[in-house]
């Protein structure tokens, strides 16, 4: 492997950076008594299929707000559907949780969500969740040692409003934020990464992509970015086939590794 020769680096976000599932299992637990689904003594003979919100019902709406996030930003990926930022997605995520949670059948829980059965004040609180997640406990400092020895760039998913909101909330420091609203698609379409090169003003190979995500990292890679593979609990990892140029354990790992003391 050819010598890391880096000037600046470039962070993944969402789960990289903060507890995307935290804080979104946080607004979950806290859905009103009108979304979710409320005890009775005498429940009907056909009741509907409601999710209880207790540690597998969370999981349960967790994993339906991923899996449409997933979905939905691989079709407008593939062009199979027109941009939407990630506003937009959260608040359909949003209101197929709400649903889901109040028992109101969300069938196929397809892209165009509309539709009655959740509490809009729900919905609204649950889509704003996705801008309030908390960092890692090693994020902050960890920007802040690397900072003293790289310009640091975020490059994320979210929306521009989703990004900023989210810098403040979790305390994110940068030299530069980015968000793939700029490239009207999102990672790993390369026209997001080509944000990050434009910004720089440098060659690919002299940036070092930061993901707790292996999708993320291959899609970097294949513009011709380095990138580091960094350990989180909620990430993607690395398969056999992967070779990045550096893997961590946290953010003090890495910096360690790329010589900032």
């Amino acid at each position: 492997m050819a010598e890391l020769t880096i000037d600046a680096v470039v962070f993944d976000v969402l789960g990289t950076l903060v507890d995307e599932p935290a804080g979104l299992r946080t607004a979950i637990r806290a859905l009103t008594p009108s979304a979710a689904p409320s005890a009775s003594p005498s429940p009907p003979a056909s009741p509907p299929a409601s999710l209880s919100l207790d540690d597998s019902g969370t999981e349960r709406l967790l994993l339906l707000w991923q899996r449409h996030i997933e979905r939905e930003q691989g079709r407008i990926v593939d062009g199979d559907r027109p941009y939407l930022p990630s506003d937009a997605l959260d608040r359909e995520a949003a209101e197929i949780v709400a649903r889901a949670a109040a028992g109101t059948e969300v069938p196929g829980a397809g892209a165009e969500v509309t539709g009655a059965g959740a509490d809009p004040d729900a919905v609204e609180s649950l889509a704003r969740a996705a801008r309030r997640l908390p960092p890692w406990p090693d994020t902050v400092a960890g920007l802040a040692r690397l900072a003293e020895g790289f310009p640091l760039i975020g490059l994320s998913n979210a929306s521009r409003t989703a990004l900023l909101e989210l810098n403040a909330h979790a305390g994110l420091r940068w030299h530069q934020a980015l968000s793939a609203e700029d490239a009207r698609t999102y990672k790993p379409d390369p026209e997001v990464y080509r944000l990050a090169v434009t910004v720089a003003g440098l060659p690919p190979e002299r940036l070092l992509m930061v993901a707790a995500h292996a999708w993320d990292l291959r899609g970097a890679q294949a513009l011709g970015l380095r990138t580091a593979y960094v350990a989180r609990p909620v990430g993607d990892p690395p398969t056999s086939s992967d070779c990045f140029d550096l893997y961590a354990e946290d953010l003090a790992d890495l910096a360690d590794q790329l010589g900032v003391s």
